[in-house]
């Protein structure tokens, strides 16, 4: 009995002598609070001239049947699709954007005042050529032509630069340089300074719509102005927008 009373204390000395390290053990800091930061938009812009025009052309003919509609548009349009060569254009530079059959009403009111049943009088047949001009030095001779040639409806123009990557890159880093501004203004205003990136997001510019088709009268007029029409080309704007993360630092 009395060797148990001695082997008891030793092992509690024993015991206590391990566990002194881990209790005398300091606890670790609390993590340090995440710096503050700011996020920033910005839009830059560079600017280049077009080198290419896409153009609609559409040639619309009514006729009391659609075989006789169908087939004056056909004669007129490949009479305009026969001119484009001399003009540069090449075949892979034309395409059907749109083809359209309409049947014509007359609709007419009874002496009773109601109406009368609708009256078919004919067909209104439309067929839309886009056509892309490389030699823009030539589009107003182009369009005249096309005009003389049967061309009634259409005549919008968007003015393109085929291979804009180099122009989006410049407007790219310009957006950056924006952001980088801005970014720089906020933390001054606040007493801090820029730290490093944290995130960097390129967005998208908006689309710029075509304008509408020029009515059938601005055509005619067209035709019979001037033998060129007068075409300013002038410059195309890219846009960029990134959005940029920084952290601030005191």
């Amino acid at each position: 009995m009395s060797a148990v009373r001695l082997f008891a204390p030793l092992a509690l000395g024993a015991a206590l002598a391990f566990a002194s390290p881990v209790l005398a053990q300091d606890a670790p800091p609390p993590p340090a609070p995440p710096p503050a930061r700011v996020s920033v938009s910005g839009e830059g812009l560079a600017r280049g001239a077009p080198d290419l025009a896409v153009t609609q052309l559409t040639v619309m003919r009514s006729a009391a049947t659609a075989a006789d509609a169908l087939g004056q548009v056909n004669t007129a349009m490949d009479a305009v699709r026969a001119a484009m060569p001399s003009f540069g254009v090449e075949s892979r530079d034309l395409q059907t954007s749109g083809f359209q059959i309409s049947p014509q009403y007359r609709y007419d009111n009874r002496s009773d005042g109601t109406q009368a049943p609708p009256v078919l009088t004919g067909y209104e047949v439309r067929n839309t050529l886009s056509v892309k001009v490389r030699d823009i030095a030539k589009l107003g001779e182009l369009l005249d032509r096309a005009v003389q040639l049967g061309v009634n409806e259409g005549g919008s123009i968007s003015f393109q630069i085929e291979d804009d990557a180099s122009l989006r890159d410049a407007a790219r880093r310009d957006a950056v340089v924006r952001a980088r501004s801005s970014a720089t203004a906020l933390a001054e205003a606040a007493g801090l300074k820029l730290g490093r990136v944290v995130s960097i997001e390129d967005t998208a510019a908006g689309f710029v719509p075509l304008p509408p088709p020029m009515p059938m009268g601005e055509m005619r007029m067209m035709a019979s102005s001037a033998a060129k029409v007068p075409v300013e080309a002038g410059e195309n704007t890219i846009s960029a927008q990134v959005r940029i993360v920084y952290e601030l630092q005191p």
